[in-house]
């Protein structure tokens, strides 16, 4: 094929085949992975469980057209909608990432590799559907698994030395490329096919930050991820329909991504792709908060307990020093005030001033009947206005380091009786390092998202729930089980 001006059309870019050579080829043998991928299925569920709780996320939900249902389409857990694999990968990608409380990944980019489960188990649940009416063989949830460790790979080593933020871009590019590539493999695509879908990803308008910062922070950063995902979902069907590719998607001058979203810059990359970003996932398994305010929020718990023991609360506190890392003070450090939930879960000093005030931090925290409260609104605006942040540059440094990837936080606390309180966190209790301490808690948490009311009533009843979790912590039953019988758990 020519180019418009004569051109022989190039070789396709090495960073896309790369990808779509992983996605397509690469065995996983990792145990650790796979184990950790079964914890993150479970998790990664539950927060989506807890997210229908709020009506601001399920006002999105369902089809397009009200009423629409499709022969053999996918099932969206806790609810009773049966989709087409686009809009149910929507559907589930903006649950999983409503309440900010799904896994994460640290490094020059940030981001949430589950997001990557909205459009892996839509298109999963909808093959097998399909592929039973034919009487074909379903995916098993082992293939389920292997797509999710595959998808946190391609997402997590790609933001080990790029930052998409630098250049105003929002991470969840990063699930769309992902989903692109393991929805092709779920689909049987060829590699030809493959590099297309994910060509199509990297040409397609990409999303901006302004809903993550103020002064436009918003909800949108709640189904942003549910939309890439999705969008992922859509391209990969399309490639699979004969839809052409762009092979220098990437590097074309002018017109490339490089070129035209990236500065110019190329790509880097740290390691070749394995199974190394889920082994390494960080968990947020006690607070729904942006994650480089985690240990933020720990070390306010801890010093909340130090009041308590003083027989003391927050009024005693004169001043509040935090000393953290760059990335925390670039994202989320806000003074002034918070037009939204979404603002709110976004500030560290909302976060750290919750905790100190109450000994907790909640999904509901964040919302206008707290917020906005005038006794106890007033209160967290007046603890928010004491906090004093600074950087701490060995804490960066820390942060970025492949052998440690602490996301410290160190708070201290002056009272007015001059006394000084000071906690310091290295690292969150869903890191790596604290697997043995988290993973218990991890379980925990997904019991209680599995046993949340609806209108008044349980969501699954009694038995519904011991399915689910019985399924969900046998890793060799889960593994065999066919998608559409796990996923049929979760209808209500």
């Amino acid at each position: 094929m020519l180019h418009e001006r004569g051109g022989v059309r190039p070789a396709p870019d090495q960073v896309m085949v790369d990808i779509a050579r992983y996605a397509l080829g690469y065995e996983v043998t990792s145990e650790l992975a796979y184990e950790t991928a079964r914890y993150c299925l479970m998790d990664t569920l539950g927060c989506g469980l807890e997210a229908l709780e709020y009506p601001a996320c399920t006002k999105l939900l369902g089809p397009v057209a009200h009423g629409t249902v499709v022969p053999h389409g996918a099932r969206v857990p806790g609810t009773s909608y049966v989709l087409d694999p686009v809009q149910a990968a929507f559907n589930i990608g903006a649950m999983i990432r409503w309440l900010d409380f799904n896994d994460t990944w640290l490094a020059a980019e940030w981001g949430h590799p589950s997001d990557n489960l909205g459009g892996i188990l839509a298109v999963a649940d909808w093959l097998s559907r399909v592929r039973v009416a034919e009487g074909k063989a379903p995916l098993v949830m082992r293939d389920v698994l292997t797509a999710m460790i595959k998808a946190h790979e391609i997402q997590g080593c790609i933001a080990l030395e790029n930052s998409f933020n630098k250049v105003g871009l929002d991470h969840v590019v990063l699930v769309k490329v992902a989903t692109t590539a393991v929805v092709c493999a779920l689909l049987g695509m060829t590699e030809d096919e493959t590099v297309n879908a994910i060509s199509l990803a990297w040409v397609d308008g990409q999303s901006l930050r302004t809903y993550r910062h103020a002064p436009n922070t918003g909800s949108r950063k709640s189904w942003a991820a549910g939309d890439a995902t999705s969008r992922g979902v859509r391209l990969a069907l399309m490639a699979r329909a004969g839809e052409m590719g762009y092979p220098t998607a990437l590097t074309a001058k002018t017109w490339g991504f490089y070129d035209a979203s990236f500065g110019g810059q190329e790509f880097k990359f740290q390691r070749p792709y394995d199974s190394y970003v889920m082994e390494n996932v960080l968990f947020k398994i006690s607070y729904p908060a942006e994650f480089h305010a985690q240990t933020a929020v720990e070390a306010a718990m801890t010093l909340h307990g130090q009041l308590a023991q003083r027989e003391l609360n927050a009024s005693a506190i004169e001043r509040i020093e935090l000393r953290t890392h760059e990335a925390c003070l670039r994202i989320i450090d806000k003074k002034g005030p918070l037009a939204n939930p979404a603002d709110r879960d976004h500030c560290v000093q909302y976060m750290i001033a919750v905790p100190l005030l109450f000994g907790r931090l909640t999904a509901a925290d964040y919302e206008d009947t707290l917020a906005l409260d005038p006794v106890w609104g007033k209160r967290i605006d007046a603890l928010r206005a004491l906090v004093e942040t600074s950087e701490v540059p060995q804490f960066t440094a820390d942060y970025h380091d492949p052998a440690m990837r602490s996301i410290a936080n160190s708070l201290r606390l002056v009272l007015k009786d001059g006394t000084e309180l000071e906690e310091t966190v290295e690292y969150p209790i869903g890191h790596k390092r604290r697997r043995a301490e988290g993973m218990p808690l991890l379980v925990e948490k997904f019991r209680r998202n599995l046993a949340r009311e609806f209108e008044g009533t349980r969501r699954f009843d009694a038995a519904q729930q011991a399915r689910i979790l019985d399924a969900s912590m046998d890793r060799k039953r889960l593994e065999a089980m066919p998608v559409p019988e796990y996923v049929e758990m979760y209808r209500m």
